[in-house]
């Protein structure tokens, strides 16, 4: 493992060895790497190839961020071979035995045929924004026989998996007085707060690990200790809370009305075999959420930035410093802030050469700068990437200054094997939006951030439920965010009932950080002449010109860009693609960023397996089978069972030799002439309480309802929107605002469905 660097790793251990295999290949790694870490320590740059064009693609991201490195994922354990397509590199916990598969291609990962699109996409824009309008149109009958199925072929990444899952999975109810999203420093702290006012509190984790971006840091200190120390130190102060509960690996899958959310638990991912289930999907009600999800580091748009060895430089830091990999030996680094000079350091410190610096700034004076200045590391003001040169990975990038005019002049050429580029933080807004947060764009953070002034989530009394903490708040320095995670904390847990007092916050010591200056394309001005893919979107294969193109031919809104182009669909929503592709939209209308708005966040925030969507429903759990109290009694006495909606009930009773027929007709004589029973238990029971209940009823039956007496029952019809008969059953009157209306034993489900349907969309004034 040339790529790994001794003495640094902060979440692995080394004396616990791991074997895996990618592509049939065996490799080592460490118990605490990610699969997308351990590929980095054995030198596999090139992780899958891309949707559309087929390039190769390598890991640019170290979480949930992550656009390109998408494997399948399985086992062989001793309950059944465990397969998952689509899954994250990056948040991929790695284990002994681990096979993963590359992604998109035919027939290998370094020869794959599908590559020729790209090389008909340089030569003419044949796969440009929209072209499947455009396209597949002549000769018609061509499109069921010829384009039809090719393009079922080529939709799609992975693989569904074949073999039956053998795992289980479970469903969870949960209740807190505050839940907290995210357990980073905003996250703990926030927890703390809410829980020291005496609240109820469930803190909930992505990762594995407890800290956040503080494990990746060695510059800020936080009460005079390291940030990953005072993170430790909390987490263990947190723990000893008897009303907190935290829990890993939990994302928050999704929020929505009067405080109501998803989370997402992989129990054993990390540890297949294992017994329990292997994904839980929480449903928690909570009176008040905390969202502090941190923020997520955007990419620079420059020719060719998808190369594979093209990474966001906080990733970079992650990787050298968490798990102790360094992904290049010759780096270069382009950003538009001061925070990417530390990525400048952390490879220094790892014993990578760092050829240079280029900021896209005129100037670069702060204290990060001055440190790598120091460091004998060459920075460039005023300076971005015009292209860069590899087949498969980086090899070579030009640079040049920056004028009004774009990228001019002649360039410099730099061999390199890493680029790390940063535009820029962005607040993980998702969940916020999710359920009606509203969002204003931050000039001077050149970041949308949460607007509660604007509109925030409330409760059924208009009471504000949801309110994001920290760096999701748009607080990107240490003392502010923890300031305001802290007041985020003890503001929820008062509007939940408690007193709680204001927080003593701990000193902080970071270096001062000049002001981000927004750099939205090299070169400038949309020019081609460097490169014709400067891509946006790196998971669907959206580039710079798509979103131009989409500008040109009208699509002004956001929304119809997003589909025209498939800018930030997917499982990627808009992560690390959404502010680029916003910002250049912008610039082709002539209108700000904010008047260009946003694109909708969809939950999941993440996607989660239908394993944890179906929980325990499966098999003979996938729908079952209901018996009445006499079923025994049926079965003793040689009944022959027919499914009747859930039920299993008597079609008749068969005599020795007697077939179904002549049950059925010995049976009917027997109720003409004699006596029959009928248990009527299966049938649908569904409760209608309210004041308006009558009326409801009235509107649904062909007959009143509203004046049916207290204990009293009544026949009723109900019809479909085509006058049909729908189902009939008896309706009785429980009390004032309470009737008992059954229906049919196979019907009742869709009756229940009938009845919601009508009064949440068309009498939901009731």
């Amino acid at each position: 493992m040339a790529h790994r660097v001794s003495g640094m790793g902060r979440v692995i251990d080394r004396s616990k060895p791991l074997k895996f295999r990618f592509d049939g290949q065996e490799m080592t790694g460490y118990e605490g790497d990610t699969l997308a870490a351990a590929l980095h320590a054995n030198g596999r740059v090139v992780g899958g190839r891309s949707f559309k064009y087929h390039r190769p693609r390598g890991i640019m991201a170290s979480g949930a961020e992550e656009p390109n490195a998408l494997m399948g994922v399985g086992a062989a354990t001793p309950a059944g071979p465990r397969f998952e397509p689509n899954q994250r590199a990056t948040t991929t916990e790695l284990f002994d035995g681990l096979e993963a598969i590359s992604q998109n291609h035919w027939p290998s990962l370094e020869t794959d045929v599908g590559a020729l699109n790209a090389a008909v996409a340089e030569m003419a824009p044949v796969f440009s924004a929209g072209f499947y309008y455009k396209t597949f149109m002549k000769p018609k009958v061509a499109w069921k026989h010829v384009f039809e199925p090719f393009i079922r072929q080529a939709a799609g990444l992975g693989k569904a998996p074949e073999a039956e899952d053998p795992d289980s999975y479970e469903h969870f109810h949960a209740f807190c007085d505050v839940l907290v999203i995210g357990g980073g420093l905003a996250g703990l702290a926030a927890a703390r707060a809410a829980a020291e006012a005496g609240a109820d509190v469930l803190l909930v984790e992505q990762t594995a690990h407890w800290g956040g971006r503080a494990l990746a840091e060695t510059d800020i200190e936080i009460g005079g200790r390291q940030a990953a120390d005072h993170a430790a130190a909390e987490v263990e102060a947190l723990a000893a809370m008897p009303n907190l509960r935290m829990r890993r690996r939990t994302m928050g899958a999704g929020l929505y009305d009067h405080g109501w959310s998803l989370l997402y638990e992989r129990l054993r991912d990390h540890q297949p075999g294992e017994p329990g289930p292997r994904h839980r999907l929480w449903k928690v009600r909570a009176k008040q959420i905390v969202v502090a999800t941190g923020a997520i580091e955007r990419p620079l748009t420059f020719a060719c930035n998808d190369r594979p060895g093209v990474m966001l430089a906080a990733a970079v830091r992650d990787y050298v410093r968490l798990w102790g990999v360094c992904p290049g030996k010759r780096a270069v680094v382009v950003a538009n802030n001061d925070d990417a000079y530390r990525t400048a350091i952390a490879l220094h410190e790892a014993g990578a050469q760092v050829k240079a610096v280029l900021d896209t700034r005129s100037r670069a004076d702060g204290a990060l700068p001055a440190k790598v200045r120091a460091l004998q590391i060459p920075v460039h003001e005023g300076h971005a990437i015009a292209k860069v040169e590899g087949s498969k990975t980086v090899e070579f990038v030009h640079h040049g200054r920056i004028t009004k005019a774009g990228l001019i002049g002649d360039t410099a050429r730099l061999a390199v094997d890493l680029v790390a580029m940063s535009g820029g933080w962005s607040p993980v807004v998702h969940l916020y939006s999710h359920c009606g947060g509203k969002l204003c764009w931050d000039e001077d953070g050149v970041m949308f951030r949460p607007a509660p002034e604007r509109g925030a989530p409330t409760g059924a009394a208009g009471e504000v439920t949801t309110r994001c903490a920290g760096t999701a708040n748009g607080h990107l320095g240490t003392a502010a965010m923890l300031a305001d995670a802290a007041e985020a904390g003890r503001a929820a847990a008062a509007a939940a009932g408690f007193e709680a007092r204001a927080a003593v916050m701990p000193s902080v010591s970071e270096p001062d950080e000049a002001p981000i200056r927004p750099h939205w394309m090299s070169p400038g001005l949309g020019k081609q002449r460097h490169g014709t893919k400067h891509f946006v979107d790196f998971q669907n294969d959206v580039s710079a010109a798509d979103v131009m193109l989409a500008a040109r031919e009208g699509y002004e809104s956001v929304e119809h860009t997003k589909r025209y182009t498939t800018l930030g669909m997917a499982t990627d929503q808009g992560k690390t693609s959404n502010i680029n592709g916003l910002a250049l939209l912008a610039e082709q209308l002539g209108v700000t960023i904010p008047e260009v708005g946003t694109t909708t966040f969809r939950p999941p925030y993440t996607p989660i397996s239908l394993g944890a969507i179906t929980g325990p429903a499966k098999g003979a759990l996938f729908k079952p089978v209901r018996q009445t109290m006499m079923h025994a009694w049926h079965r003793e006495n040689g009944a022959d069972f027919e499914p009747v909606g859930d039920w299993e009930r008597p079609y008749c009773y068969r005599r020795k030799g007697e077939s179904r027929e002549g049950a059925v007709r010995r049976e009917v004589l027997n109720a003409r002439e004699k006596v029959g029973l009928l248990d009527a238990s299966t049938l649908g029971k569904i409760l209608v309480k309210g004041p308006d209940a009558g009326r409801f009823l009235d509107r649904m039956y062909t007959n009143m309802m509203s004046t049916l007496k207290e204990g009293r029952c009544r026949y009723g019809l109900m019809c479909n929107e085509n006058g049909f008969v729908f189902d009939d059953g008896v309706v009785v009157r429980l009390g004032p605002e309470s009737f008992l209306c059954h229906t049919t034993t196979g019907g009742s489900e869709r009756v229940h469905g009938h009845l919601e349907e009508w009064l949440q969309t068309e009498w939901w004034d009731l």
